[in-house]
């Protein structure tokens, strides 16, 4: 994925979350928790746009029996 086309989501992806949070009517708490999981879901994008979350795969807590 090219840098432009990631930004352009970025992009995208902010304009959409901040029309949803100007025009539509939603409880402070709803709203809160929306916005929670559209960072947290771009974070996570993110990281397996760039091969970070495969890395993550390969950490093990704890012994293996």
């Amino acid at each position: 994925m090219s840098l432009i086309s990631l930004v352009v989501v970025l992009i995208v992806v902010g304009v959409l979350l901040y029309l949803v949070n100007r025009f539509i009517p939603m409880q402070g708490t709803i709203k809160g928790i929306l916005n929670a999981v559209v960072v947290i879901a771009v974070v996570i994008w993110l990281l397996q746009v760039f091969g970070m979350l495969d890395s993550l795969s390969n950490i093990h807590v704890g012994r293996r029996g």
